[in-house]
This record gives C-alpha cells, structure tokens and sequence, in this order.
C-alpha cells in the first residue's frame, strides 16, 4: 500500500511536472499528404520549428500523413485536424461550396500562408522550335487526362492566349507521366504538368533527350491571376533542370497552410511568426522552397487569412 507521505509526494511532483508550459500544454496536427510526396515534408519542417520552440510557447506539434488537400479541409472541418495543408483551388472551392464541395460550403476555412508554388510547366524537347506559348500552334502536345488539375489549368492558360485545341497539330490526353517517355520517342513536342519543383518527372525527361521549359507569362497571365484568386505566379528555377538555362515565370497554386477561424489565435500567431523569424533557415529545408520569400507567402491566399495569421505577418511588416 502506498504510504500517505508518498502519496503525497508523488502528488506534488505531478504538480510540477504538469505545471507551467507543460500544463495546459497546446497539442497541435498539421495534416499533410502522402509520405512521398512535398506536403509530408513540408509539415514535418514547420512542426520541428515549431517543437524547438516548444519551451516558449507551449506547444507541441505533429504532423500526420493523409489523403491530400479535399481530405485535409474535410477532417479540420470536422475539428479532427488543427492545420493542413491543401491546394489553393481546393481551398477556394472548399469554401465557397464548388467542385466536390457542391452545396456544402466550409465556410470557417482560414488561410495561414502560401507555402509553395505547384506551377504549370510546358516541357518540350529543344528541337520542336518551341519558345513561347503561342509557339504550341501545329505543335504536338499532351495536355493531360480530363478532369486533371493539369488539364484544367493548361485549358485555361491556352485559351487566355486564344489557343484552341484544334491549332495544334496532335493533341495527347494522356497522363503527364507518360510526358517523358512520349518527349523521348518523339511521339509529341511538348506536355504540361503541374507539379512542385524540382520534380522526378521533368528530370526524368531531361535526361533522356534534350528539353526546354517555355514562360508561360505576359497580360493574359496577369488577367487570370485578377480572375482566379487561387491562382498565383511563379518561377522554376533554372538550377533544378538538366539542360534548362533560364529561370522560368508560370502560373500555378499554392500549397496552402490552412486552418479554422475556430484555432485560438494565440496559435496561428506563434506557428506563423515561427516560420517568419527563422525563414532563411525554413528555405533550407526542401528544394521546393528555393524562389519563396516572404512577400509570396501572401501570394494565392484564396480565402481569408486568419488573424493570428494576420498579426504576425504585421509584426514582420510584410502587410500593413
């Protein structure tokens, strides 16, 4: 039996062990996508930030491998998730109730920030002659299955050019990534994809035969960005490719950090102002952050931004 003196002692270092930062310590979940994939990591490296921090703020984080971005917004609906990250066409639509949340719009969605740019690109083998969008004109190009994200936005970049499908000379419905192979047998000129960059993909074709990225820029690129709040520009560096020797302007989503207007404040602050304060170091962490700065972050927020949020990024004096 358990003498009263030792009751009571155990008690009182029970006090202190559950007391201060680790009493009433804030547990937090970012979730993420497929382990693979740039959203696990990118989860991963926000919630070390975080945990380093812990002692000061008093939260602790961990990240959770799901199904992607419909998941990501659907289970922090259902108050299951603290953060995710999502596509910011997925966030539009989430909370405006479109797409696959038809007539059932999270209106409590909150943005924190835009990671990272998914951005279009336009491989094309060097010898097709192909250097701007228009170019694409009696060209041979795959642009991807229908109902494809890939698909949707090459659809409408082409036709914010006046590009329609009958001016190219083939076209190929065919999964961007069958790009590669088909680039390397010559069976088309070029293909679009939307990935986070740098991607196996585009390396895979770079090394079977000689390619190109084409700009994907220009007035109709600035009226799709007014329209489509979820869109945002871009630049694939010209380091990630083999071959490419220029910096490439696109257009994409964003990997959004995203929330509930329900997540105390004092939360979405200190998560927020952590990544602002060691954002040199946060770049490090994955390729895909290498053309981010502080000032995109605030680029293809497609819902309202939370104010926790909102107080760390005016702290920084990155909005006023």
């Amino acid at each position: 039996m358990i003498g009263k003196k030792t009751f009571v002692k155990a008690a009182a270092a029970a006090a202190v062990l559950f007391s201060g930062s680790a009493f009433g310590a804030q547990f937090i979940t970012i979730g993420t996508g497929g382990v693979t994939g740039t959203y696990y990591p990118t989860g991963g490296a926000i919630c070390r930030m975080m945990n380093k921090n812990r002692k000061d703020t008093g939260i602790r984080c961990s990240v959770e491998s799901t199904g992607g971005s419909v998941y990501n917004v659907n289970t922090i609906h259902a108050g299951e998730l603290d953060f995710g990250i999502a596509q910011s066409d997925t966030v539009y639509q989430a909370y405006h109730g479109e797409g696959k949340f038809k007539g059932k719009p999270i209106k409590e969605l909150r943005s924190v920030m835009a990671i990272y740019p998914e951005l279009l690109a336009l491989v094309v083998r060097k010898d097709a002659g192909i250097k701007t969008l228009p170019d694409i004109k009696g060209k041979r190009i795959n642009i991807d299955v229908p109902g494809s994200g890939t698909r949707m936005t090459a659809e409408i970049v082409m036709d914010a050019f006046g590009i329609k499908k009958s001016d190219l000379a083939k076209v190929e419905e065919l999964k961007s990534t069958e790009g590669p192979t088909m680039l390397k047998d010559n069976k088309i000129d070029g293909y679009f994809g939307v990935f986070g960059h740098p991607t196996a993909n585009i390396k895979d074709a770079a090394n079977s035969v000689d390619i190109d990225l084409v700009p994907i820029e220009g007035k109709p690129i600035d009226e799709l960005v007014a329209k489509y709040p979820y869109y945002a520009k871009g630049v694939i560096s010209g380091s990630f490719y083999k071959g490419v020797k220029h910096d490439t302007p696109s257009i994409g989503v964003k990997a959004v950090l995203v929330t509930s207007e329900k997540t105390p404040e004092k939360v979405v602050y200190a998560l927020t102002k952590t990544i602002l304060d060691n954002f040199d170091a946060f770049k490090k962490l994955h390729p895909a952050y290498k053309t981010i700065t502080k000032q995109s972050l605030l680029d293809g927020l497609a819902v309202e931004q939370h104010p926790g949020a909102i107080k760390a990024f005016k702290e920084a004096g990155i909005i006023k």
